[in-house]
């Protein structure tokens, strides 16, 4: 069974910097698309950044060019490095596939607020 936990959410303040991590155990990893998405209270789920297989990245408009993503097939492990983060930012955070509709069953998430 596919299993995926996140970490390294928190509260920090606007400006700040944080690094998410994903472990993803029970899957082959390498050859599969990854991404972080996120789901704000009253908000739908959505997909800020992805990861390919061969490392090619992309970003939603809203988080470009201040969201890193990034992954490490040796470890199974996917990142997220977040600076610059805004109020707009705040929400849950998770880890799944990405570019396919066959995704994982969620993991519990990681919660990100920013606030001062």
């Amino acid at each position: 069974q596919v299993q995926l936990v996140e970490s390294g959410g928190g509260l920090v303040q606007p400006g700040g910097s944080l690094r998410l991590s994903c472990a993803v155990s029970g899957s082959p990893f390498s050859i599969y698309a990854m991404g972080w998405y996120r789901q704000a209270p009253g908000k739908q789920r959505e997909l800020v950044a992805w990861i390919t297989s061969n490392r090619s990245t992309n970003y939603a408009a809203s988080v470009k060019d201040r969201f890193t993503i990034s992954r490490d097939n040796s470890k199974k492990m996917v990142y997220l490095q977040m600076n610059s983060l805004k109020p707009e930012d705040t929400a849950v955070y998770y880890c799944n596939r990405a570019l396919t509709a066959s995704l994982y069953l969620w993991g519990q998430g990681t919660q990100v607020t920013v606030s001062s």
